[in-house]
Formats: structure tokens, C-alpha cells, sequence
């Protein structure tokens, strides 16, 4: 059984950060005109759906959602393993020219939102990317910073995040625990 270390965020305050993040983006992008919210796979979508509800809930606009899956544009593929698995990536709008919002769980080295950008540009042209996520724990390796940030979390190499979510986990938190002890997240 793995050791849980912390648990940094409970569902209420999951559930804060959402709103709050919700809040930044219309503000930020001066309303809901012409932007589309995009959640990496996997917890990245559950999130993208739970902003764009609370984007509804505050502007009466039901934005359009889709995700992404980054498989074939990381830079490990070789090392995640010899056959990748490939699940589609469902985006039943066309980017081109909206503000899309790239939603994802953790941030951690930049690599993954590296790659989702690159899938996104093979699908079209954004007016702009911009990046939210739950959790930013630093250890960037390129220069990518999200735009919205759900909370900074900082850690050591040695710890993962655990985004659980009803949809996967049964539950909904933040935890932290030691890499050694842990192996259901990848973060």
C-alpha cells in the first residue's frame, strides 16, 4: 500500500481552484468569445469539463471541449514503451483561430504541454495557446509556465503528485507521495 505523504488539497478546495481558474480565463480572455478549452489525456479532461461547467454556471455560454492525446508527440516515446498505446483525440471543433486553453493536472519538467502543442498545431492554427493546470510542482526542464495555476505545489524529485478524480480514482484530492512507493501517476 502506497505511503501518502500529504494530502495537499481536498475536494473543496479542488473544487476552488477550478472556479477560480474558471474566473481567470474569461477575464483574461475578456469573456467567452471565440475560446475553446482542450484537456490533455487523461486527467486533463475531466478538468477541461469541470471549467468549462463552471464557465457556464458564471457566463451562460457552453464553450467547446475536447481532448488531446500526446502519445506520438513526446519526446520519450521510445521509453514509455515498444508498442505506445494511441487513444484518439476527440475535437469536434476546429482550432483555427480560436483561444484555446490547454488543460492538464500537473505540470511538472513541460514536456507534455511541449507536445500537446505540437498536436495542436497538427490539427490547426490557434489565435493563441494558453496552459491551466491544477498543480504546478517546478522541475521545469523548458521554458513553458502555465497561464492559471490551480496551486504551486513545490517538491522533490523524489515525490509524485496524485491527482485523484471520481472519474478514475473514486475519489477527488491532491496527494503527495514518495516515487518509491507509488506507481499509479505518472507526475
Amino acid at each position: 500500500m502506497p505511503s501518502i505523504k500529504a494530502v495537499v488539497m481536498d475536494e473543496t478546495a479542488m473544487n476552488r481552484a477550478l472556479m477560480r481558474i474558471s474566473h481567470e480565463i474569461i477575464e483574461h480572455n475578456h469573456g467567452t468569445d471565440k475560446l475553446g478549452l482542450i484537456g490533455i489525456k487523461r486527467r486533463g479532461v475531466p478538468l477541461a469539463k469541470r471549467i468549462a461547467e463552471d464557465i457556464r454556471i458564471i457566463e451562460g455560454v457552453q464553450i467547446p471541449v475536447g481532448s488531446l492525446d500526446i502519445t506520438l508527440y513526446r519526446d520519450d516515446l521510445s521509453s514509455i514503451a515498444e508498442m505506445p498505446s494511441v487513444n484518439a483525440s476527440e475535437i469536434n471543433f476546429s482550432v483555427t483561430g480560436l483561444n484555446i486553453v490547454l488543460v492538464d493536472d500537473v505540470i511538472y519538467t513541460g514536456r507534455t504541454v511541449r507536445a500537446a502543442i505540437d498536436a495542436l498545431f497538427a490539427l490547426g492554427r490557434p489565435a493563441s495557446i494558453q496552459l491551466a493546470v491544477l498543480i504546478d510542482r517546478g522541475h521545469r526542464e523548458l521554458p513553458i509556465r502555465p497561464d492559471y495555476v490551480g496551486k504551486n505545489i513545490p517538491t522533490s524529485r523524489n515525490e509524485l503528485i496524485a491527482v485523484n478524480l471520481p472519474e478514475f480514482d473514486n475519489r477527488t484530492n491532491v496527494e503527495i507521495h514518495d516515487s518509491e512507493n507509488y506507481s499509479n501517476h505518472g507526475q
